[in-house]
């Protein structure tokens, strides 16, 4: 585990510097006007980007030849799809195949391991505020938006989004208002969280989305996934918890740290829990957590949104979900309130288990690329009964009741993979040729005692050393070191067989070359030739082949996110809306969109809460399933 020492999910004692950091909480009120605190109003300070809070301001530069004073720039609506126009570059999704992002992405991961015992800033969190907040509509009900999985490529994130930011949902029946409250459950930025990327992938799109405070002034809070994580969370706290420009497009930013609480309307409450990527949970969040509970009771009704579903994860890896059940256990349990839902991104996709006490919806839908449903377990034990933990909840079932996409839908997209694996990861296919290039030059050098010269040896790998790097490549592939859980005998056979695979391939490769006359001619015109026509149709042919390698080892559940991730799949994409009514009763209506715009045009709606592009084909959400009502 990494950050710096925490309380043990096994301490049910809450430590001294936990009792001295407790502070009464401040619970800021949601009118439908403004947000207000005790004593305190909070104020909207307009930034570069700053939405124009009222339907009459409009822009002062429109029609003044001058433009704005110096040094002051104001929201403007573009008029074109040029980033220089919308104040953001639309991105493309990202390719996660890429050799250069594998390796970006594992060193980013690597430090995060390494140094996150010194970084953590929720340890330094405790010098933030430490309120809690209220949130109400002005019938006293509230309708409430969850969205995860968010910031990757332009089209999924803002279809998304242009969903979110409508004044109304029509779907199935059911007229559904735009909500009050919208909660992003984590990975708000890929790859990594630099500031630049959640500028064009997060912040940028939903701005063009909701650009203008609506009447209902609408306020966002945000979970960090792991992803937000991988620069100490440095950009996260910069862009979600400020004490100036408290806005994200047309929805006002209210957390004061990575974590917050929030009451809901008829005793319901809302508890964002950031847990680091799976690391224990600090003493400054449970303190804060722990005075949060004072205002709860037996007749308090609580939703927990986690970065992952540890639920879902601990059917393999039983310590998943150690420091949620630790959570619930110390802090909520005591006080009598029952938790009703946990709701959890990380895995792109929409699943719901129902259990006797609660339900468990994973829903990271936002825009990332889709993580299959077929092999998702059909019945879970929440927490595991074996896990290490020396104290746990009871273990209580839960069944799979709801997936989107279903599972045969899931298991055609995974067919995908041979036209998308190249199409989406040039470079891994480029990587492939050069490896399977400088494969076959060994063996034909070993075959025919080709290198004979000094510069020809410079140009041939010694053949074993090629061998054992595409072997132990492979088997490495089926299982990173840095990945979570053990690896078992399935890894190492498909991997191993893998490997072999393409020793096969290549030894077939060198055969042909051997026989074209490419071979005879003069150094070094062999290499050159071995470099522009056997490298690109080798790289092709061995994608095809990892391709046939993780749909099969996808059926083994191996490589399964590979075998997604590959092909980045910007369609099935899905959100949550929740009501709660004023008598108590929560529904969920969890809004699927089975494909996303890929064509966009500028909104000839000058009014400053109208998205500023429209999909040229309407997007036609429907529901994944019926709603789902909890009394």
């Amino acid at each position: 585990m990494y950050g710096t020492p925490r309380r043990s999910p096994e301490r049910d004692t809450p430590s001294p510097a936990a009792a001295t950091n407790r502070t009464s909480a401040a619970i800021w009120t949601f009118t439908g006007q403004r947000i207000r605190g005790v004593g305190t109003t909070l104020r909207r300070v307009s930034d570069d980007h700053a939405p124009l809070d009222t339907p009459d301001q409009q822009d002062p530069a429109d029609g003044r030849p001058d433009g704005p004073p110096a040094g002051e720039r104001v929201a403007h609506r573009p008029r074109t799809t040029d980033p220089l126009e919308l104040g953001f570059t639309p991105r493309k999704p990202v390719p996660w195949l890429a050799p250069f992002l594998l390796i970006s992405t594992g060193i980013r991961t690597l430090l995060a391991m390494l140094f996150g015992a010194y970084l953590d800033k929720r340890e330094l969190q405790n010098a933030f505020g430490d309120d809690a907040f209220r949130q109400a509509g002005p019938d006293g009900g509230l309708w409430l938006d969850y969205v995860a999985d968010l910031g990757d490529g332009f089209n999924a994130t803002y279809s998304v989004a242009y969903l979110l930011a409508q004044p109304e949902l029509a779907l199935d029946g059911h007229r559904l208002p735009r909500a009050q409250t919208l909660v992003m459950g984590g990975d708000q930025v890929y790859p990594s969280a630099a500031y630049a990327s959640y500028e064009d992938r997060c912040k940028g799109p939903y701005q063009a989305a909701l650009p203008g405070t609506p009447p209902e002034r609408p306020t966002l809070f945000a979970v960090p996934g792991n992803h937000d994580w991988y620069d100490g969370l440095t950009a996260f706290l910069r862009l979600f918890v400020r004490s100036r420009d408290r806005h994200f497009g047309g929805w006002g930013t209210g957390q004061s740290r990575s974590y917050f609480a929030v009451e809901l309307p008829a005793g319901w409450w809302l508890l964002g829990v950031d847990d680091q990527s799976g690391s224990y949970l600090d003493d400054p969040q449970l303190a804060y957590f722990d005075e949060v509970a004072r205002r709860l009771g037996p007749e308090s009704k609580v939703i927990i949104a986690t970065p992952a579903p540890t639920w879902v994860k601990a059917a393999d890896h039983p310590t998943a979900y150690d420091s949620v059940d630790y959570f619930i256990r110390t802090i909520i349990d005591p006080t009598g309130a029952q938790v009703r839902l946990l709701l959890s991104g990380d895995l792109h996709h929409y699943a719901r288990y129902a259990g006797p006490d609660r339900q468990l919806i994973t829903c990271g839908g936002g825009g990332a690329y889709l993580y299959p449903t077929h092999k998702l377990p059909e019945r879970i034990e929440v927490p595991p009964r074996d896990t290490l933990a020396r104290r746990a909840s009871r273990a209580q079932p839960y069944d799979l009741v709801a997936r989107y996409p279903d599972a045969a839908r899931s298991r055609r997209y995974g067919w995908g993979i041979f036209p998308r694996l190249p199409f989406r990861n040039p470079g891994f296919t480029t990587l492939l040729g050069t490896l399977h290039t400088l494969l076959m030059l060994a063996m034909a050098g070993a075959a025919a005692n080709w290198a004979d010269t000094t510069e020809q040896r410079l140009f041939t790998v010694p053949l074993v050393m090629m061998l054992l790097v595409t072997v132990l490549a492979a088997a490495l592939f089926a299982k990173p070191p840095s990945a979570n859980g053990k690896r078992h005998a399935r890894h190492w056979i498909l991997g191993v067989s893998h490997g072999l695979a393409h020793v096969g391939l290549a030894a077939a490769g060198t055969w042909a070359w051997l026989a074209l006359p490419f071979y005879d001619w003069p150094w070094p015109l062999p290499v050159v030739a071995a470099a522009v026509l056997y490298g690109p149709v080798s790289g092709l042919v061995a994608s095809q082949l990892v391709a046939a390698y993780l749909l099969v080892a996808g059926s083994f559940g191996v490589n399964v996110n590979e075998l997604f991730a590959g092909q980045g799949i910007e369609d099935s994409k899905a959100f949550l809306r929740l009501r709660i009514d004023p008598d108590g009763t929560l529904t969920i209506y969890p809004i699927a969109v089975d494909r996303v715009s890929r064509d966009w045009q500028v909104n000839p709606d000058q009014s400053p809460t109208a998205s500023w592009l429209t999909p040229k084909t309407p997007l036609t959400p429907r529901l994944a399933e019926p709603p789902i009502v909890l009394p």
